[in-house]
């Protein structure tokens, strides 16, 4: 009897381990069947950096809340013959029209939408995502008489859903690879630093029009990187607009 339920359990094992082996050898075993038969892609990219020979880099700011630095980024970019663009939230851009109108008026600047209302976007159904996205890019149109071809996710916060709603709007969705940490109220040394020993060519620097001390440390980082080598493009300068292809760290790279 004993003999029995030994062979019993040996042919159970030999039954189940020449399943698993059968189901390995058709590629459905385990997370490969998933992958197969759903036909999963990699997940889509936003740009945070562009491959370019070319000593580029791109400054950019984003504007949501205070706009008193403003007009002084404004002055030190065009007193230090350089150039940013600028990501808007909708909801500043009708707050502060008259610094937007002055910001459109440079050819120093480029604009931007950042989001109508600023929320953590992936979170929104697809419609809402189109109506953030519509509602901010014809304001900032409206008042800066601009086009606006470029969007930045708050937070950084994406998903493939966005994306794909930013390219139907015809919108490049933009992240970056240079993070100044202007936000946590670094010192203006501490700030330029940051950028000018982080950049590489095709970089995407971020900043924001009402740090603490953004608009002290911007002359630093302006003559920093001119030491270094580099000069200055607005992000639509900088991008590849078609015949690209982005790997999975958000470089941009020309096809």
């Amino acid at each position: 009897m004993r003999f029995l339920v030994i062979k019993r359990r040996a042919i159970i094992i030999a039954v189940i381990a020449a399943t698993v082996f059968a189901l390995a050898l058709t590629g459905v075993y385990y997370t490969g069947a998933a992958a197969i038969y759903n036909n999963v892609s990699p997940k889509k990219v936003p740009i945070y950096s562009v491959e370019t020979d070319e000593k580029a880099v791109a400054l950019t700011f984003d504007a949501a809340w205070g706009a008193d630095k403003t007009l002084g980024i404004l002055e030190t970019l065009e007193e230090k013959d350089a150039c940013a663009t600028f990501f808007l939230v909708g909801f500043w851009a009708e707050k502060y029209e008259k610094e937007l109108k002055t910001l459109a008026e440079s050819e120093r600047i480029e604009i931007g939408t950042h989001s109508a209302t600023h929320p953590y976007m992936s979170k929104l159904s697809k419609s809402q995502m189109s109506l953030e996205l519509s509602t901010s890019k014809s304001l900032i149109e409206k008042i800066s008489g601009r086009k606006v071809e470029l969007f930045r996710p708050p937070y950084g916060d994406y998903s493939d859903a966005l994306l794909n709603t930013a390219q139907e709007q015809g919108l490049y969705t933009i992240q970056w690879d240079v993070d100044s940490l202007d936000w946590k109220n670094l010192s203006k040394e501490q700030i330029a630093s940051r950028v000018v020993g982080n950049c590489r060519n095709g970089s995407i620097v971020l900043m924001h029009n009402d740090g603490k001390h953004t608009l002290e440390a911007l002359p630093a980082i302006i003559d920093g990187l001119r030491a270094k080598g580099y000069k200055f493009k607005t992000v639509g300068q900088l991008i590849y607009k078609d015949n690209y292809t982005i790997d999975h760290t958000g470089r941009q790279i020309r096809s």
